[in-house]
């Protein structure tokens, strides 16, 4: 794997076996000693042009699990607040000699140009670009789906026969265009439920189905129910008359939680505007795979490095083995 841009190109094939190296990883972050030598010698560089707690953090901590040097590159008070482009501070990374980039940017494309601009030979990781993709969100989220229904037995499984319905403010959102790829390919039914004014355009396109009723589509009895958060930083006009409104009809509180079959999962990709799309009781019920998406998200990242950096040279140990450690299980 040369480069992770989107989960749109990604083969069934490639997005199993991120998921199955991410439960390699999650093996041994169960360990007392969590760190493994693989990337040592290698940089990974963290290229944020836009905020981020949870993702920036969980790609630093993915690193340094794999014992590479870590580089956290942040667009405010750097060159870049002073007008520096992207192919200057990438050429800057080159001299630097990074192995990995992983960026956020707000521009759609901005990872792919990267990417294939021939400004450096660092891999490329896709953190979020834009309202464009965001693929290791989808990945730690089909992680996620795929642990909590098939448990140990979720090793080389796809989601065939799994529904998930995602709700909320499609329009502006990478997490859901990366979802709705990456779970079609694995094989699950998809519905997006959301106010008229936050569908996009183009989304007769898109291998999903398309809903404005939340009531009727938890009817259906989704195996997995994704609220997104409602981004008002990207939101230069009324697309709802209030935030009341939105709440009670977009919105999952105590009565559309209890009319959930018994075995469906609640997700959030975070952060959560609590009261409004999701109440506080969804958020913290047992249901809930907030913080298990938090805690995979190591792990799937991990992977993505793993295989971006040291995937060409060594073979995936068998389950339970940490990869660069052929016949161990220290």
């Amino acid at each position: 794997m040369r480069h992770l841009l989107d989960t749109k190109s990604l083969s069934h094939a490639d997005a199993l076996r991120i998921l199955d190296v991410a439960e390699n990883m999650a093996d041994t972050q169960r360990r007392e000693v969590k760190k493994l030598p693989t990337l040592r010698g290698k940089t990974v560089v963290n290229l944020f042009f836009e905020d981020s707690t949870r993702t920036r953090i969980s790609f630093e901590a993915a690193a340094k699990r794999l014992s590479a040097d870590v580089i956290n590159f942040s667009a405010k008070g750097s060159s870049v607040s002073k007008g520096e482009s992207l192919q200057d501070t990438a050429q800057t990374l080159q001299a630097m000699g990074a192995d990995a980039v992983v960026i956020r940017h707000g521009a759609s494309g901005a990872p792919r140009t990267l990417a294939s601009s021939g400004w450096i030979t660092a891999g490329v990781v896709n953190a979020g670009d834009g309202t464009h993709e965001h693929p290791t969100q989808a990945l730690l989220d089909a992680f996620t789906i795929r642990k909590r229904r098939f448990g140990e037995a979720s090793r080389g499984r796809d989601l065939a026969g799994l529904s998930v319905t995602i709700v909320g403010d499609i329009l502006h959102s990478r997490v859901a265009r990366s979802n709705v790829w990456l779970l079609h390919t694995l094989g699950a039914k998809v519905t997006l439920v959301a106010p008229p004014t936050l569908i996009p355009q183009d989304v007769s396109t898109w291998p999903a189905r398309i809903s404005y009723d939340l009531d009727a589509a938890i009817a259906e009895g989704p195996d997995a129910l994704m609220m997104l958060r409602i981004q008002l930083e990207r939101m230069s006009a009324a697309y709802f008359p209030t935030e009341r409104e939105y709440s009670r009809r977009w919105g999952l509180g105590a009565d559309r939680l209890a009319a959930l079959p018994a075995d469906s999962i609640v997700m959030h990709p975070g952060p959560m505007n609590r009261g409004m799309e999701i109440s506080a009781e969804a958020a913290d019920s047992p249901r809930s795979t907030v913080l298990e998406q938090v805690a995979n998200g190591v792990s799937v990242r991990m992977a993505a490095l793993y295989l971006l950096l040291a995937g060409a040279e060594d073979d995936l140990s068998g389950p339970g083995r940490t990869p660069n450690e052929k016949g161990s299980t220290r």
